[in-house]
């Protein structure tokens, strides 16, 4: 499935093996890889592709994200299935030299759209590290309301554990 709007500059299409290497340098990029976990490239290649956990309590659905035919980015639905704790979050990356000119939040409301209208969801969350001012900005902008600190939420490139931020989106929060 691929997603688009009328008068949107960006399209999702589901991530292919032969987008990895593409992505993979994105992922490694300095102003990317800061904000994720260390490098590990056979993890890395399995968390990029969409798949189902085991036992079907949660589906991951990844999209590479391109704007003028260029891949310029990754970003993920994930969906837990639960029915007493049905809900969505999403992930995403974007290329160091694409950041800043609103391609990220075309993309996430792009993913967001999808996770409410055909996956039915009736919440997303997003959990951007706690010093990622630029993304939070952005996730503010389509309209994720913040939830809370999570202390020493997830270890950095650097190894140590940093803080995340929750934060939460409802259909009727979602900017346009």
């Amino acid at each position: 499935m691929t997603l688009s709007s009328k008068d949107s500059r960006v399209v999702l299409r589901p991530v292919e093996e032969a987008d990895l290497d593409v992505l993979l340098e994105i992922l490694r990029e300095p102003e990317v890889a800061r904000h994720w976990s260390q490098p590990d490239d056979e993890f890395d290649r399995t968390e990029l592709l969409s798949g189902d956990d085991a036992d079907g309590a949660e589906r991951v659905t990844t999209f590479v994200i391109t704007s003028g035919g260029e891949t310029i980015g990754w970003i993920a639905g994930w969906e837990k299935l639960h029915p007493d704790y049905r809900h969505a979050g999403i992930d995403l990356f974007i290329t160091a030299r694409h950041q800043g000119r609103g391609i990220g939040r075309e993309a996430i409301r792009l993913v967001c759209r999808f996770l409410f209208d055909v996956r039915g969801h009736h919440r997303i969350t997003i959990d951007p590290a706690a010093d990622n001012d630029r993304a939070i900005r952005a996730y503010e902008r389509v309209g994720f309301k913040r939830v809370g600190v999570m202390r020493r939420y997830e270890r950095g490139s650097d190894g140590i554990f940093h803080d995340g931020l929750l934060l939460d989106l409802l259909p009727e929060d979602l900017a346009e």
